[in-house]
């Protein structure tokens, strides 16, 4: 049946808006796209036999407005999307066409948007942002679809130009589509099967001669998570579902095959293996065998014939996680499927093989499986306790009159917990509105059992448990382990214990059993183990009722309202806002606090560096200062007892900045924050330059002219700063715009021990020895360092490190004469593999360089300024310099060419970098004259007395030199 539309003019956009059994969301779709800033738009409401009164309200509305909407509906009901899209486009009379959803909507101005990026590109097909919004949380939480996608206007040819849009994007409602290219390609979506949009987004990007994407969002697609009737693309646990997904996807391997497009088709695997798949194994353990063995089938008869190079841009544990399911493993795949849910858990005791550590011990004889089982890199053996997630898996539930009785087994990685350990544990129950109470019990036992560690616990829930009942309906679990005064803490999976239909026990809430009379065990989204109040008896049925009728009331908005005011003041309040707001006010208000000395280095991470060789020399002198340090994180680790420490950011830190009469620090305080003139800032900044820095980089120069004067107004708070060299005036000043007479021709202060140790090779450090001790290296051994810098992403990240050459290799060549540290970017963190153990030493934990410099006898770096430190002590360089010219080349360059400038041996690969090292002393004397030239060039200031003369100049003298 067809309401009547009028004819006329040719409509800019027809919005397709499909509707099955959604009466009452259809009329907010549909005026979505009615009341768009775009005019010429006209509706077709497609209704897909409904069972409600969808079809009745379509008719309505086109009743009301028949020039602008039109309703039809299907004979019988198609069982998907496809076929009312289909039919929508049938008799669309646009010149373009979208698609739209009856429980989602289209954003004000989505079709002038994508419109006018259409006809100023002339594109087939238009894309703009999507937003997921969660409706049934809080806040509406809103996430966008693939963002990166969409962060700026492009056009592109074909889509083998953007391939991770063909990849990601696989959706049809955030596009629009000309309606003569759809029809003359024959494009239409699959009938009778779901997930229809996977192939006609593909079929689409295929056939589209151009396609422009925009910045914009254009759609809403409202999700609902906590309903009990899903959507058809959220029945997973439904087998048919997932057979319908992998039968689009052989589909579109036909059309990629076709095509000739096997780099496409290789990225649609690896995509279909970390998303698709990933998103049935998390539904796995809470279903029955029989669904997990048919599952199983149906992806091992799809995924078997995927390319190697698919499953080599895997991660670890989606890697496992593809290998069990293929071998129906279920022992080891559960614990898999838990940590791929919650990526940080440790859901396995692990295993040591070779000094490698692997998932389990079952297929180490199968090499290729063996490599597959390889989570060294993981680094999990090289973690203490509290810094674990454990998993916790429920083994017991049973509730004894007004006690639940809960037991469990915690996962003991590689005995990480050792069988003499003081074990104790409590259980703690916190309400999911963070804000509110928690409940803690202690637990009766805890006791070690071969790989996990067991508990268990009476829990007297209905006598102690006292919610306020309202809004903390939902309550998480949580198990607190301590063993040997190192607490960790677990969420407790649920395991094979059925919940959902285990018994309650009763409650009594503050505002009384009308309220709330039960409390029910469930499963969190992420499987783990929660309680929800319910309503059993008549009474609390009726109360609650009356409850919620008064929380939509108009009294109840009004609270609502006036609490998420005082949430958002009380966010605003800690926000960096609000406190370079305040600051830039206690300029004006407070005094300056004499012999004040903020300091910080590393933008809080460390008490090291200059900062440090600063502050030690002024506590050496006993000058009366105060000193403050400023650190990071959650609580400081390393700095000195008797400084004043400030977290960063927080208010004491704003405050101390704005009352000190010295800023102190090697990196930069944070931009936004002025300096009173009273304040005296010196910037002893963080190395010399290769690469090059501030305004010369191609970054700065295209900032706007705002952006520019920011950072140049950031620049000019330092009063002093430190430099080593002329090098450093001619690249570091220049470049961040440094005047003449604000440089110090000091050097650094943190090299005056370098200094001071090459002057006197002799003399031994006892702080150097006590670290080597520390350290386990052997007294017979000598150290080498390897210290490279840090790799940036092209969106500036960090990238991951990974290390250039084989440390096994190194050990085993190497280790009964050499002990190699291993001292990533502070940016960075490194695994190393059991296997090497005593022989190569992480050290990135250490907070200062300097003395690990000391220590060691030789340097390996590539890039980083530590070459221009280490040079000073004349020892041994070399340069494994692998990547030079991804490096040098890209778009910031370097000041020099390291080949020619290096004072030692300039390597490219392994072999090489194990021939340098050889003989140490054969390489420190051919490169003993280049060594001291280097030095004269780039350390020319650094005289061991840097410390001494900042502290004479700056600080008034007081009490005697130690």
């Amino acid at each position: 049946m067809d309401t009547p539309g009028s004819g006329g003019a040719e409509p800019d956009i027809s919005v397709v808006v499909i509707v099955y059994d959604d009466a009452p969301r259809l009329t907010t779709a549909v005026r979505s796209a009615l009341d768009q800033t775009l005019r010429n738009v006209e509706v077709v409401i497609v209704d897909d036999c409904s069972t409600d009164g969808s079809y009745d309200v379509a008719c309505s509305l086109a009743a009301a407005d028949p020039s602008r909407v039109r309703a039809i509906r299907l004979a019988e009901n198609s069982g998907g999307c496809g076929e009312p899209r289909n039919q929508g486009l049938a008799v669309a009379r646009g010149r373009y066409v979208m698609f739209l959803d009856s429980d989602d909507t289209l954003e004000a101005n989505a079709c002038r948007n994508l419109l006018e990026a259409a006809d100023r590109t002339g594109a087939d097909l238009v894309s703009g942002r999507c937003v997921r919004v969660h409706t049934d949380s809080r806040h509406d939480k809103r996430i966008p679809w693939y963002p990166w996608l969409y962060r700026s206007t492009r056009t592109v040819e074909s889509i083998a130009e953007l391939p991770d849009l063909f990849v990601f994007d696989t959706l049809s409602t955030n596009k629009c589509y000309r309606r003569a290219f759809l029809l003359e390609n024959g494009l239409a979506f699959p009938r009778g099967i779901h997930y229809e949009d996977l192939l006609f987004s593909a079929q689409a990007y295929l056939a589209a001669g151009r396609i422009t994407l925009i910045p914009h969002t254009v759609y809403f697609w409202h999700v609902v998570q906590k309903t009990t009737a899903k959507s058809i693309s959220n029945r997973r646990h439904e087998i048919n579902n997932f057979a319908d997904r992998l039968e689009i996807h052989r589909r579109i391997d036909e059309v990629l095959k076709r095509r000739g497009l096997d780099e496409l088709k290789l990225r649609k695997d690896t995509k279909f293996l970390k998303h698709d798949l990933a998103l049935y194994l998390g539904d796995l353990p809470f279903l029955d065998d029989g669904y997990r063995h048919r599952f199983a089938g149906l992806a091992r008869g799809y995924i078997q014939d995927f390319p190697e190079a698919a499953y080599a841009e895997l991660d670890r544990v989606h890697a496992i996680c593809a290998h069990l399911l293929m071998r129906e493993d279920w022992e080891n795949l559960m614990p898999a499927v838990d940590t791929l849910i919650n990526r940080s858990k440790i859901s396995t005791p692990l295993v040591e093989r070779d000094g490698r550590i692997y998932w389990c011990d079952r297929y180490l004889d199968d090499p290729e499986a063996r490599d597959v089982m390889d989570v060294t890199a993981l680094g999990h053996h090289g973690r203490e306790l509290d810094e674990m997630f454990l998993r916790n898996v429920l083994t017991g539930y049973a509730v004894r009159g007004d006690l639940v009785v809960l037991e469990g087994a915690v996962v003991n990685p590689l005995h990480t917990v050792p069988p003499d350990a003081r074990l104790t544990a409590e259980l703690e129950f916190r309400a999911r509105r963070r804000s509110l109470r928690t409940f803690r019990f202690p637990v009766g036992t805890v006791r070690h059992a071969g790989d996990t560690l067991t508990w268990r616990a009476a829990v007297p829930l209905t006598g102690r448990f006292r919610p306020v009942g309202v809004v903390d309906e939902v309550w998480d679990v949580r198990l607190h382990l301590t063993a040997d005064g190192r607490r960790t803490t677990t969420r407790i999976t649920a395991g094979d214990i059925d919940l959902e239909n285990s018994a309650s026990v009763p409650v009594r809430p503050r505002l009384g059993r009308f309220v709330a009379d039960r409390l029910e065990p469930h499963v969190s989204a992420k499987g783990h183990l929660a309680f929800r109040l319910t309503q059993h008896g008549p009474a609390a049925r009726r109360g609650r009722a009356l409850v919620d009728r008064n929380l939509h009331g108009p009294a109840a908005r009004t609270v609502k309202g006036t609490y998420r005011a005082l949430r958002a003041v009380r966010r605003d309040l800690s926000s960096h806002s609000r406190k370079v707001r305040a600051y830039h006010h206690m300029l004006r208000l407070l005094p300056v606090r004499k012999g004040t000395v903020v300091f910080e280095s590393h933008l809080g991470m460390h008490y090291s560096d200059s900062p440090r060789a600063i502050h030690e020399e002024l506590r050496r002198r006993r000058v009366p200062v105060t000193a403050v340090w400023s650190y990071a994180g959650e609580r400081p680790e390393g700095f000195p007892e008797d400084a004043e420490l400030v977290r960063r950011w927080s208010w004491r830190y704003i405050r101390a900045l704005a009352q000190a009469e010295f800023w102190i620090d090697n990196q930069g305080f944070p931009l936004m924050l002025r300096k009173r003139p009273e304040t005296t800032y010196i910037q002893t900044w963080h190395g010399s330059a290769l690469k090059r820095m501030g305004f010369d980089e191609p970054s700065c120069r295209v900032m706007s002219e705002h952006e520019q004067r920011a950072f140049q107004q950031a620049l000019d708070r330092f009063d002093h700063f430190l430099v080593r060299s002329e090098h450093d005036v001619r690249t570091l000043a220049r470049a961040y715009r440094i005047p003449e007479w604000k440089l110090l021709r000091t050097g650094y202060p943190r090299n005056d021990a370098l200094v001071r140790a090459a002057r006197h090779p002799q003399t031994a450090d006892p702080a150097v020895r006590r670290l080597a001790e520390r350290l386990g290296i052997r007294p017979d051994s000598r150290v080498v360092l390897y210290a490279p810098t840090f790799r940036a992403r092209p969106d500036g990240g960090v990238r991951d490190f990974r290390l250039p050459f084989d440390v096994e290799r190194f050990a085993d060549r190497f280790g009964d004469r050499y002990t190699l540290l291993v001292r990533p970017h502070y940016l960075n963190r490194v695994t190393l593999p059991p296997s090497v153990a005593g022989r190569v030493i992480d050290v990135a934990r250490e907070p200062d360089i300097t003395p690990l410099l000391l220590l060691s006898d030789a340097l390996i770096t590539d890039y980083s300024s530590v070459m221009f430190d280490y040079a000073l002590l004349l020892r041994p360089l070399v340069f494994l310099a692998h990547d030079w010219e991804e490096y040098s080349q890209d778009a910031r360059g370097t000041y020099f060419d390291l080949f020619e400038e290096a004072p030692g041996p300039v390597v490219r690969t392994e072999d090489a970098l194990f021939s340098a090292l050889s003989d140490l002393r054969a390489l420190s004397t051919r490169y003993e004259a280049r060594l001291k030239e280097f030095v004269d060039k780039f350390g020319e200031y650094d005289r061991g007395d840097a410390a001494v003369r900042i502290v004479e100049r700056f600080f008034a003298p007081a009490g005697e030199s130690q």
